[in-house]
């Protein structure tokens, strides 16, 4: 079965620390993560058919994955299992400075993801292609099976969109900027954030930003501003800024992945840029209202009630 959208990268078990309770223990709840992950969920939450490109360990944690993806309307047909390598891991703490990520995925089973791999008929059946630049961080395999899959959905006119993700303690900032960059100057979409922008190109200024990557390539860039709401630019001088919601925020983990997913499923379904930005922007907000990557991304029902619609 053909979908609209393929996500390709690394699904991570999630344990998530919990507010003290005063019992004296360290609770962590247990989820899913990992980017392109958590952007096909959220892509399938808002009434887009995604898909899933990686390889996973034949371990529980593997299991759950599958059952999660099943659950939640993500195509696995793509999804290969290694039985020599573990699925990876991170745990997420907090502090007054927010959310920080401990990962434990050397040698995980996406990692050992090659070239050879790739199921090149379904990527030539999609609408749209999506990566990160963590989908590269990984391996040097999996950073060449990305690529490749690329020149494939080029090839083959299915529309590419690319996450900047950027993730210093996978790799040093030049060799993350020059793979970046190659890869977003092969898309037709890009969606930085501010944060990642800054250190790959010194900018602050989400506009500029957004220029700066059109120059690379791509039609469109909608570049994530957190707090401060998000903004588009297209390559025909189009501007759209979206604001801020104001909710009650207690974790940010993976608000960025449910923007990207909800930004490509409501452009695959039908909407404008500047509303897909808008709509995107509201379920980004959303998803910081609970704890964990994959259990607070709304469904499309709460977004457009956020939104009045």
């Amino acid at each position: 079965m053909s979908v609209d959208i393929l996500c390709m990268g690394e699904p991570m078990l999630e344990f998530n620390h919990q507010p003290d309770d005063g019992s004296g223990r360290v609770h962590y709840l247990r989820g899913f993560g990992g980017d392109t992950s958590n952007a096909a969920i959220a892509a399938a939450r808002q009434g887009a058919r995604a898909g899933y490109v990686t390889a996973i360990g034949t371990d529980w944690a593997g299991d759950a994955f599958m059952r999660l993806w099943s659950e939640e309307g993500v195509d696995t047909a793509t999804v290969a299992r290694d039985p020599e390598a573990s699925t990876g891991v991170y745990v997420v703490d907090h502090d007054a400075r927010g959310h920080h990520f401990t990962f434990y995925r050397t040698g995980s089973a996406a990692s050992r993801y090659t070239p050879a791999m790739l199921p090149e008929d379904a990527i030539r059946a999609a609408r749209v292609f999506y990566a990160s630049g963590i989908s590269q961080a990984i391996s040097a395999s999996a950073a060449d099976a990305v690529f490749r899959a690329i020149e494939v959905a080029r090839d083959a006119d299915v529309t590419v969109a690319y996450d900047t993700n950027l993730r210093l303690r996978l790799w040093p900032v030049a060799r993350a900027r020059a793979v970046i960059h190659e890869a977003v100057a092969m898309s037709d979409i890009a969606l930085p954030s501010r944060e990642d922008a800054e250190a790959l190109t010194g900018l602050a200024d989400p506009q500029a930003i957004a220029e700066r990557y059109l120059r690379l390539g791509p039609r469109l860039v909608a570049v994530k501003c957190g707090r401060d709401g998000a903004l588009l630019a297209t390559a025909d001088g189009t501007v759209v800024r979206a604001a801020s919601h104001a909710v009650a925020a207690i974790d940010a983990t993976g608000a960025g992945d449910t923007f990207c997913g909800a930004f490509l499923a409501r452009i695959v379904l039908g909407d404008a840029p500047d509303m897909a930005l808008r709509y995107a922007n509201a379920a980004a907000a959303l998803s910081t209202t609970g704890y964990g990557a994959v259990a607070p991304i709304p469904r499309r029902s709460e977004v457009e009630a956020l939104l009045g619609l």
